[in-house]
């Protein structure tokens, strides 16, 4: 595990360095505004979204496993570091960063990176949509210039959909006014120019509309204090009962950081024609949010807009995504302090086109449409719970569905079928009465097992042939099935033979001492090697 930038430096040219900080510079105008954006939504102040595009993204894209990987905050944590700030301050943030930053480690030096797959695209659908849901409810208050009545809960997605309907009447028409025309800007500005950052130019018109207009908004500088000092370094207090707290929410992050970060390296991989290592990825993941709270950011992760813009401005190695970082740093210093001129409607509406560009509507669309049933329900279970409650409730609820629901299917799949016996049709293949066959198809695990309580035998049964060809897998309550099973045959003096027993299930039934119960000579290779030992036996037991 290697970090792609001592990868891509053998036979770096001029030309390339030159291409990687063009890129570099241009992906940094782009994060600048999305940044203290972001930052503001996740309930922090506006320099804590530039330390982590800093910091996170110079160390993830030094560490990482992606050539054109950019790391900064982004919208899918906007809500759940909200959440932490509000219960448990900026302590239980950086703790929980911090914490996080382990779990990612540990995925990849685990060599977890390939099991992100095993996240259905159902819930990874429904919480990206719930989010940007989530997202466009918190900012409809400085969009749209209403005032919170005193006193009531804001925390929670549904309280602050109460509080804005309570403080409707407080509308302020100047703030819609500018986040009206900040909003044109940022859909129709990319029409002219894709040059050019739209979200850029729309904060320069919203400075310009309050600056030389009488209009009466609110601006960062007036509801935030603005610093432009350099991240410094800061342990957080560590307390087990903080821990205990917030350990949930610092797996989440984790999570969603793993999801986020690898699905941008797949995106960019298809870009460049490049092939990105996961699991180093993880431990950059790690590395650079682990980094980014001991240095007063928030969560980060790979960011697939401004990774898609590296990539098309020319950036081909880490050193685009290194210089991003050091361009937003001297613009920390130098700018940093004009961002108190940013109105908080043109944020708003900055996020809105975020929560539009992440929401995947035509997905979930199409989703409703075509999925099965059960895979609907997921979908819509873990939208409505995002949505309704946090991303922690709807990851879990929505995975245990996810799982439930597979088992089912999988049992619906596993069937124990018996062998038509039809003495007048010639065509049939003709075996003793005595013999007895069952073909089960499909995995026998716990949630099928009690099918094997379906296989009946008659009094004149004296071998029961079960043909397992179509099991591909079988854990240990199915074996646990097959077991009595076998005790209720012997008991009535019934030879239970198993015919094609393929790997997985073999190995098990060695493992559990089945096969030396059952007798390895009855253990055949093919459905017809049983039946000619069980026409051996018949005619054994009639001498």
């Amino acid at each position: 595990m290697r970090p792609m930038l001592l990868k891509t430096l053998k036979g770096y040219t001029k030309e390339q360095f030159v291409k990687d900080v063009v890129a570099g510079i241009i992906v940094a105008i782009i994060a600048l505004p999305l940044s203290i954006a972001l930052a503001l939504a996740s309930g922090v102040g506006p320099e804590q979204g530039i330390y982590t595009a800093i910091v996170a993204g110079f160390v993830i894209s030094a560490l990482g496993g992606s050539q054109v990987q950019i790391a900064g905050p982004t919208a899918a944590f906007a809500t759940i570091v909200a959440g932490i700030v509000a219960r448990n301050g900026m302590e239980g943030l950086i703790l929980a960063t911090v914490l996080a930053g382990i779990f990612l480690i540990i995925m990849g030096v685990c060599k977890f990176g390939s099991l992100i797959k095993f996240i259905p695209f159902t819930i990874t659908t429904g919480f990206t949509s719930g989010i940007a849901v989530t997202i466009v409810i918190g900012q409809l208050k400085d969009f749209f210039g209403v005032t919170y009545p005193q006193g009531m809960p804001t925390i929670e997605t549904m309280e602050k959909v109460k509080a804005f309907a309570a403080g409707i009447t407080t509308m302020n028409v100047d703030a819609l006014i500018v986040g009206i025309v900040c909003l044109a800007v940022l859909i129709l500005f990319p029409k002219l120019t894709e040059k050019i950052p739209a979200s850029l130019i729309a904060v320069i018109v919203g400075i310009c509309m309050v600056r030389f207009l009488p209009l009466n908004v609110n601006t960062i500088g007036d509801l935030y204090t603005i610093s432009n000092k350099l991240p410094t370094f800061q342990m957080p207090a560590i307390n087990f009962k903080m821990i205990q707290s917030i350990l949930p929410d610092a797996l989440t992050i984790a999570i969603l950081a793993a999801i986020e970060s690898l699905l941008s390296c797949v995106v960019a991989d298809g870009m460049i024609n490049g092939r990105h290592d996961s699991n180093t990825e993880l431990i950059a993941q790690g590395a650079g949010n682990i980094a980014s709270a001991l240095f007063g950011g928030i969560p980060a992760t790979g960011a697939i807009a401004r990774t898609a813009a590296n990539v098309k401005n020319g950036g081909r190695t880490p050193v685009a995504g290194m210089v991003h970082a050091a361009v937003l740093l001297l613009v920390l210093v130098v700018l940093m302090p004009y961002a108190a001129l940013i109105p908080m409607p043109t944020i708003a509406a900055i996020l809105f086109m975020v929560a539009y560009n992440m929401c995947q509507w035509r997905t979930f669309k199409n989703l409703l449409k075509t999925a099965p049933k059960s895979d609907i329900a997921v979908l819509v279970t873990t939208f409505v719970l995002t949505v309704a409650f946090d991303l922690v409730v709807a990851i879990e609820i929505g995975m245990l569905l996810a799982c439930l629901l597979f088992m089912k299917r999988m049992s619906d799949e596993t069937g124990v079928k018996s062998w038509s016996y039809l003495e007048e049709q010639e065509d049939l293949r003709k075996i003793s009465k005595g013999i007895r066959v069952y073909e089960i198809t499909g995995p026998l695990f716990f949630g099928a097992a009690d099918r094997v309580s379906d296989i009946v035998v008659r009094d004149f049964t004296e071998c029961l042939i079960l043909r397992m060809r179509g099991v591909p897998a079988i854990d240990s309550t199915a074996m646990n099935a097959l077991l009595a099973l076998y005790n209720k045959c012997k008991k009535e003096g019934i030879v239970l033979i198993l015919s094609h027993v393929n790997e997985q299930p073999m190995h098990a039934m060695q493992k559990a001492g089945f096969t030396e119960l059952v007798g390895e000579e009855n253990f055949c290779k093919n459905i017809d090697a049983a039946i000619e030992r069980a026409e051996m036996l018949i005619k054994k037991n009639l001498k």
